[in-house]
């Protein structure tokens, strides 16, 4: 009988980014990546389950040759996010992001939030509104409060019971069934598999009770909008939307919610003209 066969090692496929951890006082330390350089910062945050490097893979290079110092955090419960044993609070995750910039030292910075990263962002613009130069949401909503995403937030229970029993073995199993290479699959299941299924299933809720309807037209700061136009998680007529409301015309990118990592050329061509707009040109050329 042959010898049974190890699955490759969880390598990423692409580069990434310099790794750091960022202590701020009274609340932790987080996980960042941080491209380094002179450029304008740019903040990513990150979407629901998938931490920074599964969602911004394709993205970190590209930003990086385009001028900017790129940054990543993973949120709490997220990655390697922060543990902290309170439940999982959007507004948690916005404080976390302003000390996180504010121990790096930083200048206001460009924030980019894609799905959940999006309402983080609009709470971060909010509460901590010199941190931020300006925004860009993608693949997000002003509220997720549609019918149908209420009965996939009711799901998160049983999703906690699944990812707490077999987390790697979960993972796995799903990105093998979606055709995902061998060597690709297991490393996007060691990352999904180091968050916290408590975290998770919380977050799932926590979009579930995000409306930022009443004020998200008051935020002040440039900002653009990425609309998926065949998103099948967060409706296009929501994501347009939020651009309504935020009195900008939304940057259109014809693909599913998951375009940053099925059409990643498409998406990152799409998010150079919204930062673009929401200030990125002024700040480079500074």
């Amino acid at each position: 009988m042959a010898a049974p066969v190890d699955p490759p090692a969880p390598v990423p496929p692409l580069p990434l980014p310099p790794a750091r951890t960022v202590l701020v006082p009274e609340r932790g330390e987080f996980f960042v990546r941080d491209s380094g350089g002179s450029g304008p910062p740019v903040l990513l945050v990150h979407g629901w389950m998938f931490p920074s490097d599964l969602n911004w893979l394709h993205v970190y290079a590209p930003l990086q040759r385009a001028g900017y110092r790129v940054l990543a955090m993973d949120l709490r419960g997220h990655g390697r996010g922060l543990r902290s044993g309170a439940p999982f609070r959007l507004q948690d995750c916005a404080d976390d992001a302003a000390g996180v910039l504010t121990g790096l030292g930083l200048p206001p910075a460009l924030v980019v939030g894609y799905s959940m990263g999006g309402p983080v962002t609009q709470l971060l613009a909010k509460r901590h509104p010199s941190a931020v130069a300006g925004f860009v949401l993608c693949a997000t909503a002003l509220d997720w409060s549609d019918r149908r995403q209420k009965a996939f937030w009711h799901t998160m229970g049983g999703l906690r019971l699944l990812l707490g029993l077999f987390p790697q073995s979960a993972w796995r199993g799903g990105m093998r069934l979606a055709g995902a290479p061998s060597r690709e699959s297991n490393w996007v299941a060691s990352e999904l598999s180091r968050g916290s299924a408590v975290d998770l299933a919380e977050a799932g809720r926590e979009l579930g009770r995000f409306d930022s309807s009443g004020w998200a037209g008051s935020l002040t700061q440039p900002r653009s909008v990425v609309v998926m136009a065949r998103d099948r998680l967060v409706p296009p007529r929501k994501q347009r939307a939020l651009a309504a409301a935020l009195g900008v015309e939304p940057v259109l990118l014809d693909a599913d919610h998951d375009a940053c990592s099925t059409v990643p050329a498409a998406f990152v061509r799409a998010l150079l003209s919204a930062l673009s707009a929401a200030g990125g040109r002024a700040l480079r050329s500074a």
